[in-house]
């Protein structure tokens, strides 16, 4: 049923919850599950193990495996020592050794003697064990008159780490993260490693999209990750990248931790069929949680200490941001879990404290800073609205028309996006192509688009042509407009257009219009309720409102409302108004002043009925078009 909203539909004040409560201390919030997911991956040691973290930015993402990391009770024994050695047989193979912690400096001291023929073999070899390092000494040359020759190449001395390193690679390339050859030195003293080599024995952190970027990156490190048989190690596979000289495998594994966007892991999933054997844990990173009240005083919290190096803030000021996260996650009952960007306002709010002089950031002070952000970005929205007042864009804000709606788009800009009104007319004729989508035959119409097109027919077909053949010709056009067209979210609006244009009904221009429908007439919500509602409002301000004008919106995107205070003022005064729906009989009721009718015993709707005047309209056109 359709409905105006107004008063508490609006209002989102949170003067039931009381700031006091708040404690800081957390920096992870809204994001159980990941957090679980993610200390499984670091509980088990095992390959395939590995971990992508999934979600957006601000999403804390790399925080969460820093505090995660923290957690872990380490295990030193995990961290060795370990170089590289010269080899007699094979020069451009050195030898890899691996000694326990803090004892390959002592055996390159002894090496190095051995060389000046100061000690045996058998004082070399006191206190090393280690089979391989055995069959090295066993291989040195009684005498070699290169001194290079006993040096070794420490590349790990983990002598002083007292925990499993923790490596993060942001930018990756194949020398930053598996090393390079040093072509000025002997082979065994020429290895240089990388970030990989760094995190042995500990973990290794890569942007995702930084990894795929760089040529053949990902396939390097799959091998590096899957190595088969004993050789589960950071291995020769360098040597393709070194030229001749190929270094022994480091017998050490490195748990790879990817943070990515959820575009990435399902990319990744679909299309290497290597990568969920490798990366076995997925956490992802939730943009929104539920807004109650452990939520709500963990944000302010988290807020509370950002401001802590500024000013204080006030409980109002508070209030004003956890709105402004719920107008973020695009949910009244939600809150956004981008943090940061909170942390963001909090600093442009402290600005306008600092301008007043105040002691503590007030409500009015996040106001402002919100209204200024949203008006620097404005530059874009200012001059549509500009050409829309000057009529260099053929827009109506009042009157009425056939075969013409404002439908609502959102325009982004960076980290900025506003809402638009949108032309979209419908043009009918007998003939047998169907609905056509000019938008699709210039190339500028995306695939869910095309879909929401073909859905109208069906709509067609399931309300009207139910005892004829759907037979017409009808183009769909948004004009002037010359960008690629994707979504669905104007799919009502092209239908209220193409019924006016079939039934010949003129329908009213100061009411625009948003909203998914689907065959059966029923509409379904949309993103970007908020910028649209606001768009229009301005466009309609700029030229002057009438206080006729508004917008009709789902039922379901009810629960999204979040507008800015002067929107919901001019709402509450009666000078701009916005309606909810959930068929698309009730919106074609609004805009055509006619009444829908229901069909009687006989299926037939009532004479006068706009349902009556379009069914006629689509057999004159069937017979039209058999005729022709």
């Amino acid at each position: 049923m359709l409905r105006e909203l107004g008063g508490k539909d609006l209002i989102l004040d949170f003067q039931d919850l009381d700031i006091s409560e708040a404690k800081e201390g957390r920096t992870i919030i809204g994001q159980d599950k990941a957090m679980e997911a993610l200390a499984l991956g670091f509980a088990i040691d095992r390959p395939g193990y590995n971990i992508f973290v999934s979600g957006d930015e601000g999403t804390a993402r790399l925080t969460a495996v820093k505090e995660e990391i923290g957690r872990i009770e380490d295990d030193v024994s995990k961290l060795k020592d370990v170089a590289y050695a010269y080899n007699e047989k094979h020069e451009n193979t050195p030898l890899c050794l691996i000694f326990e912690r803090g004892m390959a400096r002592i055996f390159a001291q002894r090496l190095s003697d051995y060389g000046k023929k100061e000690i045996s073999k058998e004082e070399l070899l006191k206190d090393f064990p280690d089979s391989g390092i055995e069959r090295f000494v066993s291989s040195l040359p009684e005498m070699e008159e290169d001194p290079e020759s006993y040096k070794l190449n420490i590349i790990l001395d983990r002598t002083s780490t007292r925990r499993r390193p923790l490596v993060i690679e942001s930018h990756p390339s194949h020398d930053s993260l598996f090393g390079f050859i040093n072509k000025d030195k002997r082979p065994h003293l020429a290895i240089e490693i990388g970030s990989y080599q760094m995190a042995l024995g500990g973990f290794l952190v890569i942007n995702a999209e930084e990894l795929l970027s760089e040529k053949g990156l990902w396939t390097t490190l799959k091998r590096y990750m899957d190595m088969s048989d004993k050789a589960r190690f950071s291995t020769a596979v360098a040597g393709e990248l070194m030229g001749t000289v190929r270094p022994a495998a480091i017998p050490l594994s490195t748990k790879v931790i990817l943070i990515g966007n959820d575009a990435t892991y399902d990319e990744l999933a679909e299309k290497d069929g290597q990568f969920l054997k490798l990366f076995k844990i997925s956490p992802e990173f939730d943009y929104q949680m539920p807004r109650n009240k452990e939520n709500m005083l963990a944000t302010v919290g988290y807020l509370r200490r950002v401001a802590k190096e500024l000013l204080p803030l006030s409980d109002q000021a508070c209030k004003e941001l956890l709105r402004y996260s719920s107008w973020f996650a695009e949910n009244r009952n939600m809150l956004s879990t981008q943090l940061s960007l909170l942390g963001d306002v909090v600093e442009e709010s402290y600005l306008e404290a600092k301008e007043d002089k105040e002691k503590e950031i007030g409500g009015g002070h996040v106001r402002r800073a919100i209204k200024k952000r949203n008006r620097l970005a404005a530059l874009t929205e200012e001059k549509i609205n500009l050409e829309i007042k000057e009529g260099e864009l053929l827009i109506n804000l009042t009157g009425e028309r056939i075969g013409m709606v404002n439908g609502l788009a959102v325009m982004d800009r960076g980290l900025s996006s506003f809402g638009t009104p949108t032309v979209i007319t419908a043009t009918v004729a007998p003939g047998t192509e169907g609905i056509v989508n000019i938008e699709h035959e210039a190339g500028l119409s995306g695939g869910i688009h095309d879909k929401g097109l073909l859905i109208l027919e069906g709509y067609l077909r399931h309300r009207y042509a139910r005892t004829f053949p759907l037979s017409l010709y009808a183009g769909i056009c948004f004009e002037q407009s010359y960008a690629e067209v994707d979504g669905d979210s104007a799919s009502s609006a092209e239908l209220y257009a193409l019924l006016s244009a079939i039934g010949e009904i003129p329908i009213r221009q100061d009411i625009a219009i948003t909203g998914s429908v689907n065959q059966m007439g029923q509409l379904q919500p949309v993103g970007g309720i908020n910028e649209k509602i606001e768009g229009f409002y301005n466009a309609c301000l700029t030229s002057g409102l009438t206080g006729k004008q508004g917008v009709i919106i789902p039922k379901q995107n009810i629960s999204s409302l979040i507008l800015p205070y002067e929107v919901e003022d001019s709402v509450n005064a009666g000078l701009f108004h916005i309606y909810s729906i959930s068929e698309i009989d009730e919106g074609f009721e609004l805009i055509s002043g006619l009444k829908a009718g229901e069909r009687n015993m006989k299926g037939q709707f009532p004479a006068g009925s706009f349902n009556r005047m379009i069914e006629d309209s689509l057999k004159r056109l069937c017979a039209s078009s058999q005729k022709n």
